[in-house]
């Protein structure tokens, strides 16, 4: 009887576990999940979207597969609109959101929409801003290029994907600003994405290629180039390990590519705990590290609260500085 009985509970204490939800799930659970990549199929959003839907369904931390959609447009301006003007209260949409978007935030290409409109749900990861220069370049470090800018902002040609108030550009006026010269007179040549500027370096055309980690490493790895400097917190592993950070050359430039999410603003704090914590179990999970690296990007870990904080601090210094070159008025 006792055997009996035991076994009886024991089972019944396995339904119940089974049945009780995931941290972080109880109270809501998506139903037709979504991600937006507010972009073509191919580039960053559309990596990040559907890397993060298949990972969240193949490790189990969402049940219902996850549909992605694409909807290119200003670099996140049209989904935006979309979402703010017709899904404003869906809690099974999240939207693909990268740096470039909050530079774009900033010098008001959403409209009237700012970083104040949404609720930021986390990184998945990360690039990060790198200096790079031919590998016979006359420049040997960041200071001499620094120095160089400070005494003719325009005695250097330099160039990357996306015109001026790009975040290629933004950069390279970060690094014009820190060495006291004036982004306003970079000599700054925009090409149709990094592929180009790359060439145009190796070319000779321009002197400095103020590019991302990602798309380097196979120049660097091969000797054609020679970076300056990693615009990261710390240094970064791999090729990368030997190469110093601008802070610890005395410039107080970082750039971080961001690659995460935000959703509605009307979603309810259920479902945004929800998506929270289904990014951070994603990021727990033992295999998530070389998904990661798979997809290009570093480790970078910001979720909730200090995502939001993120979003609002680096939208707010990018818009002081695009106000500052004369992108946006001042108010």
């Amino acid at each position: 009887m006792l055997p009996s009985l035991l076994r009886s509970a024991c089972l019944a204490a396995l339904a119940l576990a089974a049945s009780i939800p995931p941290a972080g799930a109880q109270g809501f659970t998506p139903q037709n999940p979504e991600c937006i990549a507010p972009a073509a199929p191919g580039g960053g959003f559309d990596l990040t979207c559907r890397t993060t839907a298949r990972l969240l369904n193949e490790y189990g931390i969402v049940g219902p597969a996850i549909r992605t959609q694409n909807m290119p447009g200003g670099i996140g301006a049209v989904a935006m609109n979309q979402v703010l003007a017709q899904r404003r209260n869906d809690p099974n949409v999240i939207v693909a959101v990268s740096t470039g978007s909050w530079v774009n935030l900033a010098q008001g290409r959403f409209g009237r929409w700012t970083e104040n409109d949404v609720r930021w749900v986390g990184a998945i990861g990360a690039d990060f801003g790198v200096i790079a220069v031919r590998k016979d370049s006359r420049f040997q470090n960041l200071s001499e290029l620094m120095a160089a800018l400070k005494a003719d902002p325009g005695s250097v040609p330099m160039g990357a994907g996306g015109a001026v108030g790009s975040q290629d550009w933004t950069k390279a006026a970060l690094v014009a600003k820190g060495a006291g010269a004036d982004p306003r007179k970079l000599r700054y040549v925009p090409f149709e994405g990094g592929g180009q500027a790359m060439a145009a370096l190796l070319g000779g055309h321009i002197q400095v290629f103020p590019g991302d980690a990602s798309e380097v490493q196979g120049q660097l790895q091969a000797g054609e180039i020679r970076l300056l400097a990693v615009l990261s917190p710390n240094r970064l592993p791999g090729p990368f390990a030997d190469i110093p950070t601008a802070r610890e050359q005395g410039a107080e430039v970082e750039w971080t590519i961001v690659r995460g999410f935000y959703m509605p603003p009307g979603a309810s704090d259920a479902a945004y705990e929800f998506w929270v914590d289904a990014l951070r179990r994603m990021q727990a999970d033992p295999r998530y590290a070389e998904a990661r690296s798979g997809a290009g990007l570093f480790e970078y870990n910001s979720l909730g609260e200090a995502f939001t904080a993120l979003a609002k601090q680096r939208t707010g210094e990018y818009r002081t500085l695009a106000r500052e070159v004369g992108l946006v008025q001042q108010q």
